[in-house]
């Protein structure tokens, strides 16, 4: 991996924008075999589209190198059994220990196979056991109604709920993987890559992005996954920002069979970048530590970098965060819910670190709401993840319209036609269960 980057960082080259792990080749034919809307065609029903709205889970977090129990409970994380959402955005850092074999050496994806298995048990498990609840009464009733009118109740009671894989990619430490519901991915085209390595020489992985995009409908998405430069000294902020400005400026995507197809991060419609960003409190570590005792975010927030380079016109111009309603998710001791410098002392009080909100989630463009944004108390690293859901406008052809309601549920009303849910296979690591595209 390493070489390539270095090559790609002189020659300015896109890195392998199909290079990624998926449970199935994508879909790039028109669904149904619908042909294609030519340029023309296209440009006359641009202001004639309807509009959906999906519901978007996006989580980020710093696992310090930790590799994951097989046992690992992520419900708390991701709220299948009570708030099921169509799309689910899983982005993670430091998934391999930070050392010069991982950031030099060839890619091991043997951590990310499995945290991807670890979340498709989790994503399949609170979605079947959410429908199993409140659905058991409904299914029996309707399978009564269609025997009453000799109608075959399979035709209703079948369709899968469970959830796919269709874009998972490592960069040394930084991972990220999407998920979706599986009656929404005929409606997925375009899903491409792209990866850019700001840590050593400038070009290596150990940081930088990892940024994914796909259309859905009419809508493209781009999620970026980030670590960008740490440090907690007096001006280390300029290194994060010049990080952001290289992976603004390098990510690149294919334009596509009719080059109309966003390039840039910020030319796609929404756009939401997450990751461990590594901004600090610009407070002495003294002051910072007192106000987080009285739990003052409110001071705290005034002097927090991501916040000043927000409101900045610098190059996040333009880009919008949540309010931040919960404590700082960096830097706690191993196993506990204690700040890291508040448990040692002596030499060791030389390495403290004042607490801040490195692990953020921002997003860019219109269509975009947030519902949701909140920290998860896990210990099982330095940081505490955190995540956010959105609700998405999404532009759909009238064409498609209903064709849609035959596979597609509205999350944002009452569903009317509950489903029997299907078990799903676990998630294989063999090459004939996941396609490198």
């Amino acid at each position: 991996m390493w070489p390539t980057l270095v090559a790609n960082k002189i020659f300015n080259k896109r890195l392998g924008s199909s290079n990624f792990i998926a449970d199935y080749p994508s879909y790039t034919e028109p669904l149904l075999g619908i042909v294609d809307i030519d340029q023309n065609s296209q440009t006359i029903l641009n202001d004639h589209k309807d509009t959906r709205k999906y519901k978007v889970f996006v989580s980020t977090w710093n696992v310090g190198g930790i590799a994951p129990d097989e046992d690992l409970n992520l419900d708390d994380l991701l709220e299948t059994c009570t708030n099921s959402c169509d799309i689910y955005i899983l982005g993670f850092q430091e998934i391999v220990p930070l050392k010069a074999s991982n950031v030099l050496g060839s890619e091991n994806n043997e951590i990310s196979t499995k945290w991807n298995s670890i979340i498709r048990e989790a994503l399949n498990k609170g979605t079947h056991q959410r429908d199993k609840d409140q659905g058991d009464a409904k299914k029996q009733e309707l399978k009564n109604i269609c025997l009453n009118k000799r109608e075959n109740p399979a035709k209703y009671c079948e369709a899968p709920h469970d959830f796919q894989c269709i874009i998972s990619k490592q960069m040394v430490g930084i991972f990220i993987s999407v998920w979706i519901r599986r009656d929404l991915r005929p409606f997925i085209r375009h899903p491409s890559v792209s990866c850019v390595g700001c840590g050593i020489m400038g070009c290596l992985g150990n940081k930088g992005s990892v940024s994914v995009r796909f259309q859905l409908h009419e809508t493209s998405f781009c999620f970026v996954c980030t670590h960008l430069a740490s440090g907690g000294r007096e001006g280390d902020e300029k290194y994060r920002n010049s990080n952001v400005a290289e992976i603004f400026s390098r990510t690149s995507f294919p334009r596509g069979p009719l080059l109309d197809l966003p390039r840039t991060i910020v030319d796609h419609d929404h756009v939401i970048l997450l990751g461990d960003l590594n901004y600090r409190i610009s407070l002495p570590e003294e002051t910072t530590r007192l106000l987080v005792e009285k739990r003052d975010w409110d001071t705290l927030l005034e002097n927090d970098q991501l916040i000043m380079e927000l409101m900045s016109v610098n190059m996040l111009r333009g880009w919008q965060e949540g309010p931040i309603k919960f404590a700082p998710t960096y830097k706690y001791c191993p196993n506990s819910d204690i700040y890291y410098g508040c448990c040692y002392h002596g030499k060791k009080a030389e390495k403290k670190r004042a607490p801040a909100w490195c692990d953020r989630i921002v997003w860019h463009g219109k269509g975009l709401k947030q519902l949701q944004y909140t920290r998860i108390e896990s210990k099982l690293s330095d940081h505490r993840p955190v995540k956010a859901m959105f609700a998405a406008q999404v532009r759909v052809l009238p064409e498609l319209k209903n064709l849609q309601s035959l596979f597609l549920s509205e999350r944002f009303e009452q569903i009317k036609t509950p489903f029997e849910v299907s078990t799903t296979d676990e998630f294989v690591c063999a090459k004939r269960s996941s396609f490198r595209l």
